[in-house]
C-alpha cells in the first residue's frame, strides 16, 4: 500500500523536480481545517496512482523554502510537476472526485 511521501526543503531539488516520473506536492499545514479534509484524498491518490505518480508532502510552516519555491499563498495546496516543470497548481479543498478528475487528466497529457 503506497503512502504520500513526507519531505522537507533539502529533499525538493531531489524529490519533485529530478524526479523519473510525474509528481504532486501536496502542501498542508497542521492549523489547517480543510487540510484535514483533503488528506484521505491525497492518501488515496498515492494508493490509486502510485505506479504513474509520486505524491509528496510538505508541512508548510516547516518548509519555508519550498513554499515561496512553489508561490504558495494558501493551504491546502497542490503542485503538479512533470521533468521538472510545474504543469498545474491549485490551492483550497478539494474533494476526491476532482482530484481524480484533475489526476487522470494531468497524467493523460
Amino acid at each position: 500500500m503506497s503512502q504520500p511521501v513526507t519531505i522537507n526543503d533539502s529533499q525538493f531539488q531531489a524529490d519533485v523536480l529530478e524526479a523519473n516520473q510525474p509528481v504532486l506536492a501536496y502542501f498542508w499545514a497542521a492549523w489547517c481545517g480543510p487540510c484535514r479534509l483533503v488528506s484521505p484524498s491525497i492518501d488515496w491518490a498515492a494508493q490509486t496512482y502510485s505506479d504513474r505518480l509520486k505524491i509528496v508532502k510538505l508541512e508548510v510552516d516547516a518548509n519555508p523554502e519550498s513554499v515561496k519555491r512553489c508561490k504558495v499563498e494558501g493551504v491546502p495546496a497542490l503542485r503538479f510537476y512533470r521533468q521538472g516543470e510545474l504543469i498545474e497548481s491549485k490551492e483550497g479543498a478539494i474533494t476526491r472526485s476532482q482530484l481524480q478528475e484533475l489526476l487522470e487528466s494531468l497524467l493523460a497529457a
